[in-house]
């Protein structure tokens, strides 16, 4: 790795701006660029540039596709998605987990367990006892549907 100071690269970060163009002058990788400044604990000149971030999502807010604002800003499409969707009100982390596991259970594991087992799993808790009766409806609703299309299918 090239010896490069961190007053030195501070210097050039501000003069090149990207770790690519830095490497170029030194005849090494922008990810070795990349690990001195880690290691230097230097931010990307890039990584938080606020006005550009505002622009961007103003004008998706207004309509302009994300692909249209990449080409703009010279951006890639899943950095101008990561930078609009930063932007918005995170949500709680718990909430996020639950929405996933449910995306991710398929229909079939729900379908094999029995509806009892089902039930019982949802009322642990005393105050969750009031939700037994309308979860087993939910879930033999559930149960049916999937059998049916599963009849389906095989016709």
């Amino acid at each position: 790795m090239a010896r490069i100071s961190k007053t030195q690269l501070i210097k050039l970060q501000k003069k090149f701006k990207t770790d690519a163009a830095i490497g170029k002058q030194f005849g090494i990788t922008r990810q070795a660029i990349h690990q001195l400044r880690k290691k230097y604990g230097i931010d990307s000149s890039l990584a938080t540039n606020p006005k550009r971030n505002e622009e961007l999502i103003r004008l998706y807010d207004k309509g302009a596709s994300g692909t249209s604002l990449a080409k703009k800003f010279n951006l890639s499409i899943s950095q101008t998605y990561r930078i609009i969707n930063e932007s918005k009100t995170p949500v709680k982390k718990a909430a996020k987990k639950s929405v996933k596991k449910a995306a991710k259970t398929p229909v079939k594991k729900t379908v094999k367990k029995p509806v009892k087992k089902v039930a019982k799993k949802a009322v642990k808790t005393p105050a969750k006892k009031a939700v037994k009766k309308p979860v087993k409806k939910v879930v033999k609703k559930a149960v049916k549907k999937s059998v049916k299309k599963t009849a389906k299918k095989r016709k």
